[in-house]
């Protein structure tokens, strides 16, 4: 069977990946709810074909190795936001730098304390730590700072899900009027799904949610190193 050649599972699995997507994509545009998006309900999906496959984590990973190494391109294209607001970035970059530092301090230091409260510890909790980047950043920080990528993952997912509800959520009961708190909230808070969501609410609270998300992201990749000498 070609199932036991090397291009079995790359082919099947791969294949079973993008039709899965496509399928949730279809569902969330017909049924828009926060915990239909593809990003929950692809790995749900995939999940359940996989137990009926019996077949292990370790099966599926080696089928879409190729997908994930397509995350270095796409970091790469993340300069493409930040070119594009260059002048928005030039205007407010002292409000900028200090909400994104100010930011991925606090989600980091929530990360570490949710860990110790849980009793998590080791790989585990370093693998929480980049929660709340975008998936190409967060497993980079991850593996330069000794956690699992494919579990930092996992995290960024649940964080961003949640994180876009909470904030739709937020902006209802607090007086948030300028573009930019809102962008940034979505951008810092749930990155790429908070982007998305950002979309949804003005164009202007999207740009700048870009704009944050490609910011922690470039900020914590650089100071990764710094990171993991100090939890040493």
């Amino acid at each position: 069977m070609p199932w036991n050649e090397p291009v079995g599972p790359i082919l099947v699995w791969s294949a079973a990946t993008i039709a899965l997507y496509a399928l949730a994509k279809t569902i969330c545009r017909r049924w828009s709810q926060w915990w239909l998006t593809p990003l929950t309900l692809t790995p749900a999906l995939l999940i359940a074909l996989m137990l009926a496959l019996h077949a292990s984590y370790g099966d599926y990973s080696r089928g879409v190795r190729w997908l994930a190494a397509l995350l270095g391109p796409a970091t790469v294209a993340f300069a493409i936001p930040i070119y594009r607001q260059r002048a928005l970035i030039l205007r407010r970059w002292p409000v900028l730098a200090i909400g994104v530092v100010a930011g991925s301090a606090t989600a980091m230091t929530t990360a570490w304390g949710l860990a110790s409260v849980l009793g998590l510890d080791g790989a585990l909790r370093l693998s929480l730590l980049p929660r709340s980047m975008s998936t190409p950043f967060a497993m980079t920080v991850s593996g330069d700072i000794g956690g699992a990528p494919d579990l930092t993952a996992f995290f960024v997912i649940v964080t961003g899900v949640f994180g876009a509800a909470l904030g739709e959520v937020l902006l209802q009961w607090l007086p948030v009027r300028s573009a930019m708190a809102r962008g940034a909230l979505f951008g810092m808070g749930a990155h790429a799904v908070g982007v998305a969501k950002a979309h949804q609410i003005g164009g202007e609270e999207g740009s700048i949610a870009g704009v944050i998300l490609v910011l922690v992201g470039l900020v914590n990749v650089l100071a990764a190193p710094l990171l993991a000498l100090w939890l040493r």
